[in-house]
């Protein structure tokens, strides 16, 4: 990304339309900036089970026309893919020179782990979702999130502004690159340099708890009331609440901001096998084996449990363009709103990890796909579908 390039143009630049840069930032996070881990436990790896199943001759039929697998990972620029169905692994390739055992970018679709998280506490009586941000974080009074609800953020439930600008969605996002990392700055840019710093700027531009805006600093003020809440780095709490329960096979990681702070809404990575088998706690309801990871209520509950005042049948304008017309969200992550009960995590550049308890589903898919007006959106969702209601029959 250019230095000189002015910020109100950073729209489309190439951190957007380059696949060969995009796959280098979404694998080599721990090279371009300070990191923490997210340990994955003193047990061993909890074993995945392989029955291999013919996919690459399925055709996907969507909208666009009909594709196989094979050229849906052209389109999507795929990196990773891996299938599993009622337990077992049936489906797992790495193009682009990728592997098994490094952790990639999971860009937005660590949001939903938040999420989790916080569904979790709240469950155990430690959260209080009707809470002011502020009785948490008092600094943050006065605020857009400050004022907010803790249900406000895990909803998206906030307007706000950034140091007095209009917000833009695009224009914002890479903001808060710039806020996280030095070498993501343009030139001459002035702004704040810590995530902390970022959210003391937000203002309210409209009433919390009204309307949908998806938007970053909702998910970094989880993240520091979580952290206030527990005494933990996000890092720590999302070891202990799942990492290290799910039988990972690798440490996962976050990157960090100036402060050392865990940049919470899209800083962490993870290999596809881990997030397969955290998809696949979710679709037993919250278990591995005989072990109860999250409550089942909260895993039970991600479909359904979306509260009175935020629609659960309408389609966001933030919403990813292969989904349906009925996406809902809930506690940060996407509800698909079909008869199979699917929901899923999702990333700017591919990235998904899909539950789908209907169809006894877990899919996996990171991508170096690439954002543009001039590129078609890759119908990832229903091929996704698709795959489950092929391996059912």
């Amino acid at each position: 990304m250019s230095e000189t390039v002015p910020l109100s143009d950073l729209r489309w630049t190439r951190g957007y339309t380059d696949p060969a840069w995009i796959r280098r930032f979404t694998s080599q996070g721990r090279e371009l900036s300070p990191s923490r881990r997210v340990w994955r436990g003193q047990e061993l790896a909890r074993p995945l089970t392989c029955t291999e199943a013919d996919l690459d001759a399925l055709v996907v039929t969507t909208d666009t026309g009909a594709l196989k697998l094979p050229g849906l990972f052209a389109a999507a620029q795929t990196d990773a893919f891996l299938v599993m169905h009622r337990g077992q692994v049936v489906y797992e390739r790495y193009p682009h020179g990728a592997d098994a055992h490094t952790p990639r970018f999971n860009a937005s679709a660590a949001k939903s782990y938040l999420g989790l998280v916080a569904a979790t506490l709240a469950h155990q009586g430690l959260l209080d979702r009707t809470a002011t941000v502020s009785a948490y974080v008092p600094e943050l009074a006065g605020t857009a999130f400050g004022d907010a609800r803790v249900q406000d953020l895990l909803h998206m439930g906030t307007k706000v502004s950034y140091a007095g600008r209009p917000f833009d969605k695009a224009i914002e996002a890479q903001r808060y690159h710039a806020v996280i990392a030095a070498q993501l700055r343009p030139f001459g840019y002035s702004g704040p340099t810590t995530i902390r710093e970022h959210l003391l700027t937000a203002r309210a531009t409209g009433a919390p708890g009204e309307e949908f805006r998806y938007e970053n600093g909702n998910v970094e003020t989880l993240a520091e009331v979580l952290r206030r809440v527990t005494g933990l780095t996000t890092s720590a709490l999302l070891s202990d609440l799942l990492w290290a329960r799910i039988g990972a096979e690798e440490d996962a990681y976050y990157v960090l901001d100036g402060d050392g702070m865990e940049a919470a809404c899209g800083g962490f990575s993870a290999t596809a096998r881990d997030v397969a088998r955290l998809g696949e706690m979710l679709r037993c309801g919250g278990a591995v084996g005989d072990q109860q990871v999250v409550p089942e209520e909260v895993a039970r509950t991600i479909t359904s449990g979306v509260p009175d005042g935020y629609p659960r049948r309408v389609r966001f304008p933030a919403a990813p363009p292969d989904s349906p017309a009925t996406l809902s969200y809930h506690d940060l992550w996407w509800v698909l709103n079909d008869s199979y009960d699917s929901y899923m995590a999702s990333g700017i550049h591919g990235q998904r990890l899909f539950v789908s308890p209907g169809l006894d589903l877990v899919i996996v898919h990171f991508g170096s796909q690439v954002m543009s007006p001039a590129v078609p959106p890759v119908p990832l969702v229903q091929a996704f579908v698709r795959i489950g209601e092929h391996l059912n029959s």
